[in-house]
């Protein structure tokens, strides 16, 4: 049986990517989480758990697999062993067809701001897993970048251009936000290196403001929709509200991501996103329209915005890939808005997602 690893499987990304494989393969996937980010899967997984098994958690027919661990660790005994997974776990797997790389340090605006070196143990976890993919090779590589890759002084107020791939030049580098966006950086050249000098099939995608019904609060949509939900009022807006991103809805993202898998293999990077802006003044007034409430804006100037607008061009995967995103930003903030509602019903549990 072929084996998907799915690193950081339990944050939003990874855990909408693990329920999806689980649904479109009949594939094992490994998902490999410390959990100082993402959330147990017993508090979202579709599936019953079916125990513990020599440190493997086993969920559904058995082709879930969850290992609580410090992925470095893990990939510093696999350069080592190749077979560690079978003498330490039982595990019959000696390579992976496809790796899924989520696991990093990631967060709000004000965790960014907060603590710029938390970017350290990313490019830590980059660093093991490039010379893992490099020795080991995969049958194809996914490396996350992120729309913070792009120079900032593009997305100014002043300055506000749709981002093209093209407008990240290794040969003509600009700023991009904060250390976070140097460690995508970082790792997208390190892929191009893998893709050419090692011969590794590498995809890198950037993701604009994905967004799901099943996101955690830190994040604008789900607390801007909760707090509709809750009609709220005054409405808190960090900065003026003027500021505005590219939402793109998670069932997006993962069809664009593994359509690029299929389509791109030498480590080149494309937008995933609406090529769309979309204020967060303009957010609000779509949850409070669904909650049927006009508030007063309350602006917190105080507060951490980052740049002032991002969005981006989707004319080369478009042109390329032939794709285009299928849920509105209409539909996409309605479905978040009645999964929030249901949030706020007594007795409702945990955020579970089950795929048709």
């Amino acid at each position: 049986m072929a084996t998907h690893l799915v690193t950081g499987g339990c944050g939003f990304v990874g855990r909408n990517m693990v329920q999806r494989l689980f649904n479109t393969t009949a594939d094992r996937i490994l998902v490999i989480d410390d959990l100082s980010v993402g959330t147990h899967p017993d508090t979202w997984a579709p599936w019953k758990c079916n125990g513990v098994d020599r440190g493997l958690t086993v969920y559904g027919d058995g082709r879930v697999l969850f290992l609580q661990a410090d992925l470095r660790d893990v990939l510093r005994e696999l350069n080592k062993d190749a077979g560690y997974f079978n003498k330490q776990y039982g595990l019959d797997v000696t390579n992976f067809r496809d790796i899924f790389h989520f696991a990093a340090i990631v967060g709000g605006r004000s965790k960014i701001d907060g603590d710029p070196m938390l970017v350290a143990q990313d490019l830590s976890i980059d660093a093991e897993l490039f010379l893992y993919v490099c020795r080991h090779k995969p049958h194809r590589f996914l490396y996350p970048s992120s729309s913070a890759a792009y120079p900032i002084d593009l997305q100014t107020e002043s300055n506000t251009l749709k981002l093209k791939e093209s407008d990240i030049d290794f040969k003509k580098m600009g700023e991009p936000d904060m250390t976070y966006g140097w460690s995508k950086l970082t790792g997208e050249f390190l892929a191009k290196i893998a893709a050419s000098h090692y011969g590794v099939h590498v995809t890198c995608i950037r993701p604009f403001s994905g967004y799901g019904e099943d996101q955690d609060l830190s994040y604008p949509v789900p607390a801007i929709a909760a707090r509709a939900a809750k009609k709220e009022n005054p409405f808190e807006v960090w900065g003026t509200g003027k500021q505005g991103r590219d939402f793109v809805h998670i069932d997006d993202v993962l069809d664009l991501t593994l359509l690029a898998m299929d389509k791109i293999s030498d480590g080149r990077a494309i937008n995933i996103g609406m090529g769309r802006l979309t204020s967060f003044l303009e957010l609000i007034e779509v949850f409070t329209g669904f909650a049927g409430y006009k508030p007063t804006i309350k602006p917190l100037l105080d507060k951490p915005v980052g740049v002032h607008s991002r969005y981006c061009d989707m004319t080369w995967v478009e042109e390329n890939l032939g794709w285009k995103a299928k849920i509105s930003i209409e539909e996409g903030m309605r479905r978040v808005y009645e999964a929030a509602l249901k949030k706020r019903r007594p007795g409702a549990g945990p955020g579970r997602r089950t795929w048709t």
